[in-house]
């Protein structure tokens, strides 16, 4: 096979590896939150909290990760990735409390980041001239199988048991993800990395050590938007059914709020980060989390099954653009030889900050506030207002010196 061809099969593969991940992170606990309300008896906020103990294993094991993928490969851990999401999903349809959804929660996390981060690594160094490009294909994967699956796990479940359609899911995330995870590999050349597969690099560039980046402002002003606009995003995942079904939609009609905001979240992956290649990291990120904060501060003025549809979409496309232009851009300003163990750092705001100040948070505001989601909707829209102004000065370390 020529190197052209293993490096488009290398990302095609790592979309295929993710795919599944993605469709349980960004939509199963949406779809399934009514569900397991009634069935283990618990509040809003107890399923709101699903989404921090994803994210809590996010920011323990995407910097564990980029370590161990230095040590036995992006292929390997790819595979335990895929073993780790099946199993747990198999292991979710015998819940009989809360705490073992949380539990399936932590593994899910766990195991999109054996799978996400070595994704990452791999594509970009295929195609380190296109990193826009290759990132937004992988990150197209993972937030656009929500999009796909949402109305999939919904009608699954109104025509299967519960138990039934776990066993389905899971077997078929495990089989799907083993087969990809053996094409996620790094490029076999020696020597520097390649520009396009095939052909010599186009420019070097500073890689700068672990401890180098924290040194930097640029880390940490990507770190703090990773905690805003992360909070931001990942609370429509668990807000936008509920939503919908507060304002009196019936069950299929909310969740195309959901199914909304993953479709952009998917395509804005590729979009975003294929743009980013074209106008700068930073003026597209701030673009977009611009727009969502405008989108949610118009949440609760808006009536109508269109118009919320709309505003769940842009800020879905912003959600999607952070991860789409975030790995470029942490590419840009510090190099690749450490890419996984910086960007894995990176995701420790979204892991222990975001889940707690978007999903979390907003149950408990929920509840206690008798179902306010207008409150709700101006906070996350803060949040995303204070990232356009955070990620507009993340720039490349040399840059800001000169």
């Amino acid at each position: 096979m020529s190197d052209r061809r293993k490096g488009k099969t290398a990302v095609f593969a790592s979309c295929i590896a993710i795919f599944w991940p993605g469709a349980f992170i960004f939509s199963f606990p949406g779809v399934m939150g009514p569900h397991w309300q009634q069935t283990l008896g618990v509040s809003r906020a107890a399923t709101g909290r699903t989404l921090f103990f994803v994210l809590a294993a996010v920011g323990v094991f995407m910097f564990i990760t980029g370590r161990w993928q230095e040590k036995i490969g992006p292929s390997k851990l790819a595979a335990l990735g895929a073993l780790l999401c099946g199993a747990s999903t198999i292991l979710v349809g015998y819940a009989e409390s809360i705490a073992w959804v949380y539990l399936w929660a932590f593994l899910m996390g766990t195991a999109s980041s054996f799978i996400y981060i070595p994704a990452l690594t791999v594509v970009q160094r295929w195609y380190p001239s296109k990193r826009g490009l290759v990132s937004g294909w992988v990150n197209l994967a993972f937030g656009l199988s929500a999009a796909i699956m949402s109305p999939v796990f919904t009608r699954l479940l109104g025509s299967m048991s519960y138990r039934g359609m776990t066993l389905l899911l899971g077997l078929s995330a495990m089989g799907v993800g083993l087969a990809a995870s053996s094409y996620v590999r790094f490029p076999e050349w020696k020597g520097p990395l390649q520009s396009s597969a095939g052909s010599p690099p186009a420019l070097s560039q500073r890689a700068f050590t672990l401890f180098e980046a924290l040194g930097t402002r640029s880390f940490w002003l990507i770190w703090g938007t990773w905690a805003m606009a992360g909070a931001g995003g990942i609370a429509m995942v668990t807000l936008s059914v509920s939503y919908g079904l507060s304002e009196g939609l019936k069950v299929d009609e909310a969740v195309v709020l959901l199914t909304a905001f993953n479709l952009t979240n998917g395509a804005s992956r590729f979009v975003s980060g294929y743009l980013s290649d074209l106008i700068g990291r930073n003026r597209m990120m701030a673009a977009a989390f611009f727009c969502a904060a405008c989108a949610y501060w118009l949440f609760a003025n808006l009536e109508g099954l269109l118009g919320w549809a709309v505003l769940a979409a842009v800020v879905g496309f912003a959600f999607g653009t952070l991860f789409a232009v975030s790995a470029p851009l942490v590419a840009d300003c510090f190099g690749m030889s450490h890419f996984g163990v910086i960007f894995g750092l990176v995701f420790t705001a979204y892991g222990f900050l975001a889940g707690a100040l978007g999903p979390w948070l907003s149950g408990y505001v929920l509840d206690a506030s008798g179902g306010n989601f207008a409150t709700v909707f101006s906070c996350l829209g803060g949040f995303f207002f204070v990232s356009a102004i955070l990620i507009s000065f993340a720039k490349p370390p040399e840059a800001v010196e000169s």
